[in-house]
Parts: C-alpha cells; sequence; structure tokens
C-alpha cells in the first residue's frame, strides 16, 4: 500500500503504519481511521483496494498538510528566521540549539566539539 509515495509498512498494524508518513502521527492515523470506519489494528495487507483508496482520498482532501508540503512549510519557516536574522534563524545558521538548551557540556557532537577522555580510543601496545 502506498500514500503520496510512501510504502506502509504491511505487517505493523494500520495505526502505526500510517505514521510512516511525514506528518501524520497517532493522534492523526486514529482521526483519519474513524472518519472512514477501519479498523484502527487492522493491517494494510488485510485492506482491500476501496479502503485503500478511501484513505488515500481522506489524506489528500484533508486540510492537514504531510510530507512535501509540510517540509516546504517547515524549511520555509526556517529561512524566514533566517533572513530576519532573528536569535532563532542565527542558531539554526550555527547549528545550535535553538531552544535554550546549554552547550557547554551537551551538543558537541553537532558542534563538532568531542572532546576524548582518559578511557576510550585505541589501547596501547603493552610493554613485554
Amino acid at each position: 500500500m502506498r500514500i503520496l509515495g510512501i510504502t506502509i509498512p504491511e505487517n505493523k498494524r494500520l495505526e502505526i503504519g500510517l505514521t510512516a508518513v511525514y506528518g501524520i502521527g497517532r493522534p492523526k492515523a486514529h482521526k483519519i481511521l474513524s472518519a472512514i470506519k477501519i479498523d484502527y489494528g487492522s493491517k494494510p495487507k488485510d485492506l482491500s483496494s476501496a479502503d485503500e483508496n478511501k484513505i488515500r482520498l481522506y489524506i489528500e482532501n484533508s486540510d492537514f498538510k504531510v510530507e512535501g508540503d509540510l517540509k516546504r512549510e517547515k524549511a520555509m519557516n526556517i529561512k524566514n528566521l533566517k533572513d530576519i536574522r532573528a536569535y532563532r534563524g542565527i542558531r539554526h545558521e550555527r547549528n545550535l540549539p535553538t531552544r535554550g538548551q546549554s552547550t557547554k557540556t551537551n551538543s558537541r557532537t553537532v558542534r563538532g566539539n568531542t572532546r576524548k577522555t582518559m578511557g576510550s580510543g585505541r589501547r596501547k601496545a603493552e610493554k613485554t
């Protein structure tokens, strides 16, 4: 079963499988399935083609954004923050945490500041 170019896993429950589509989480999957009256626990491999089309049409005709539209909107929001030189936009540009997290000890891997501890790394050859 494919929706918006995404393959829904065949062996997972439908409420879980729909979350493979970007922008659909568990609550939205529940809303979709209850609107078209399909059981949450049914599996995509057991659905008829009419049920698959119902799900596909409901998602395409709904007012919420999914996949490409949502990704595009998210990227435009971040670009807007960068353009107006907002604090959050500057943090995005520098690949730093945007929501006030500490950067002294955490977020080192993102910043490229990985410190090696005494015990890490390769062992030296033992002297005999």
